[in-house]
C-alpha cells in the first residue's frame, strides 16, 4: 500500500504535524460501516497522491487522545493537515471525487506558495551575490 500509514496517539505528531508533506488523516473505527465504505477510497488516494501527500489512518477505538483533542465527534472524519494547520475536513462518507477536489485545491495552493518562496529566495541569493 503506497504511503498509507497507521498512526497512534503517540506517533501522530511525528507522522502528521512534523510531516513536510500535507497529510490526509482518516479517523475511523473497525465497527463503523461508513468507515469501511471509504477505506478503499482512502487507499486509492494514498496511491494516487504518493510523493505529494501523506495518507494516514487513526483507529479512534484504540486511540482516543488525539481525536478528543481535535474535537472529532463523529466518524468517519477525514482531515487534511499541513503542519499543525487544518486545511479542510469532512465528516461522514464522501465519494472519492469530493476528497480529490479538496486535495487538489490545497495542493495547488501549497505548491504555488512554495514556488513563490523559492523565487524569493533565489532573488535574495542573487542580490547578495552581486553586493
Amino acid at each position: 500500500m503506497a504511503n498509507l500509514i497507521h498512526v497512534k496517539d503517540r506517533t501522530f505528531d511525528k507522522e502528521v504535524v512534523e510531516s513536510e508533506l500535507p497529510v490526509l488523516v482518516d479517523f475511523w473505527a473497525p465497527w463503523c460501516g461508513p468507515c469501511k465504505m471509504i477505506g478503499p477510497i482512502i487507499e486509492e488516494l494514498a496511491k494516487e497522491y504518493e510523493g505529494r501527500l501523506k495518507v494516514v489512518k487513526l483507529n479512534t477505538q484504540e486511540n482516543q487522545e488525539v481525536p478528543t483533542l481535535l474535537g472529532v465527534r463523529s466518524i468517519p472524519t477525514v482531515v487534511l493537515f499541513h503542519g499543525n494547520e487544518v486545511l479542510d475536513a469532512f465528516v461522514g462518507a464522501r465519494p472519492k471525487q469530493a476528497y480529490a477536489k479538496v486535495i487538489d485545491k490545497h495542493l495547488k495552493k501549497l505548491e504555488k506558495k512554495q514556488r513563490k518562496e523559492e523565487k524569493r529566495l533565489a532573488k535574495k541569493a542573487k542580490k547578495e551575490a552581486t553586493a
